[in-house]
């Protein structure tokens, strides 16, 4: 089925005349008959009753112009999309997070883009890092806004850092914890607690919280796929959680607490191609980025 067929079957439909849609088509009725010929066939139906004097839909003619209306209609639309000025085109920037608080961190920088990028139209992912890397290698995504990847080696792919993220302890508000100034682990592993799976963790926040499951019943443990179901268990009052500072909203109402034991922080930062460093969107996008999440290395 192509464009012209379509193009021919309402003409017929409109004028119930082949001579008639061969003129406004401009070519021959030979021509319109063996295009309406061919749609039947692919259809596998007759779409006109066709007579020495007359020619009429069929019921399945009837039903199928509404659908040859649509297709032309979507094929015009997508032709006139690409069409005009080349300099016009929009600029595609494609990034990939591992949660979605970090991509609330990043509308600041995106707004600045966008008034110094007028085509500037981002593309925004929320995925697993394994998927976010691959996806990057494969320049599907041209950064990656993630926790640094220790076992991630790619001589094309090189990594910035942005903060230093501290790993902290967050409670509900009125939880005794949120009196403290910081918080040992002594005192965590008496609370239920709520954790984020291995594979969406970062090496530093897997090392804290190992200290803490291995001495946990079932019944004390929540396991969750992302920041944001961990911070809203904690909300809830299911138990204490341990969470890099960067990845906990500033809105959310959670009370986040250091812990006593210091040191315990996350690289967080940028991925991009190598090559990606000579393009100046590239390069502000990382320049800009710095100093807002520069004010998530403290607690």
């Amino acid at each position: 089925m192509n464009t012209f067929q379509l193009m021919c079957f309402l003409e017929v439909a409109e004028n119930l005349s082949f001579a008639r849609a061969a003129e406004h088509l401009h070519v021959t009725q030979p021509a319109v008959t063996q295009q309406i010929q061919t749609l039947e066939e692919e259809l596998g139906t007759k779409l006109f009753v066709r007579t020495t004097r007359s020619v009429r839909l069929t019921d399945e003619g009837k039903i199928f112009i509404n659908d040859a209306q649509s297709i032309l209609t979507i094929t015009d639309r997508a032709k006139k999309r690409f069409e005009g000025d080349t300099d016009k085109e929009s600029l595609f920037f494609s990034v990939g997070s591992g949660n979605y608080a970090c991509l609330f961190i990043m509308a600041r920088v995106l707004d600045e883009l966008r008034r110094e990028h007028t085509r500037l139209h981002p593309r925004l992912r929320v995925l697993p890092n394994s998927l976010i890397f691959r996806m990057l290698e494969e320049g599907d995504l041209d950064a990656a806004v993630v926790f640094k990847e220790h076992n991630f080696r790619n001589d094309s792919i090189s990594y910035r850092e942005l903060t230093r993220t501290p790993i902290v302890c967050i409670c509900q508000e009125n939880h005794p914890f949120a009196e403290l100034s910081s918080v040992g682990f002594d005192d965590i592993k008496r609370e239920n607690l709520v954790a984020l799976i291995p594979q969406r963790a970062s090496k530093s926040l897997l090392e804290v919280q190992g200290r803490l499951i291995g001495e946990k019943m079932p019944e004390e443990l929540y396991f969750c796929e992302s920041p944001e179901e961990v911070v809203t268990l904690v909300m809830a009052g299911f138990g204490v959680a341990l969470l890099p500072e960067v990845c906990i909203p500033r809105a959310v109402p959670v009370k986040r607490i250091a812990l006593e034991e210091g040191g315990h922080f996350a690289s967080f930062g940028v991925y991009l191609r190598r090559g990606d460093y000579s393009n100046e969107l590239f390069r502000s996008f990382v320049r800009k980025m710095q100093p807002e999440f520069e004010k998530y290395g403290a607690c």
